[in-house]
């Protein structure tokens, strides 16, 4: 079990690092959804590559940072419901969820969007709107952001068996809020 955590421990380190770098592209997009704007309305020039540039920013936030919301416990659940079960419970639950939803929907996203990118490389294909990107950069972002949420996946299945085991620590364990004041 320790060569798997291991592995768990590389796969959250990688996810951990492209999270905060893809945590940077907001401020990009941001930035550049600002200069657009100042340059559609203060000088009443725009181009469509200014807004796909956006758009591909947001995906690549969305798609890219999912594995690192799934690693920081931060995706989204029902915790009205979660929080009356016992950690046992929920360990199972998030077993059960992780083998029988997460890995195929990611394994299927793969299957059926690694054409679809390779497709549009192969073929330079570009945006239909004038002056707009070339749209396999958009399209590449699709594995990639389900390879990555896959591999966490993975990685949190290890480290639920673990903690199930008595071999860790829960990493997502809240203290308590009625700890020592």
């Amino acid at each position: 079990m320790s060569g798997l955590l291991g592995i768990s421990r590389l796969i959250d380190g990688f996810n951990e690092r492209i999270g905060k770098m893809t945590g940077w592209l907001v401020l990009a997009a941001v930035l550049v959804s600002s200069i657009n704007a100042l340059a559609r309305y203060g000088l009443n020039k725009s181009s469509n590559a200014w807004l796909e540039t956006q758009w591909y920013l947001f995906g690549a936030v969305f798609l890219l940072g999912a594995g690192y919301t799934l690693k920081a416990n931060e995706h989204i659940r029902i915790d009205i419901v979660s929080a009356r079960l016992s950690q046992r419970t929920r360990n199972v639950i998030d077993l059960i969820g992780h083998f029988l939803f997460l890995l195929p929907l990611c394994l299927l996203m793969l299957w059926l969007s690694l054409p679809f990118f390779l497709r549009s490389f192969q073929s330079g294909e570009m945006s239909p709107s004038a002056g707009g990107l070339a749209l396999w950069p958009a399209k590449l972002l699709v594995p990639l952001g389900f390879a990555l949420l896959a591999l966490q996946g993975i990685s949190e299945i290890i480290k639920r068996v673990a903690v199930m085991k008595g071999l860790i620590a829960d990493p997502h364990a809240k203290p308590s809020a009625h700890g020592a004041s």
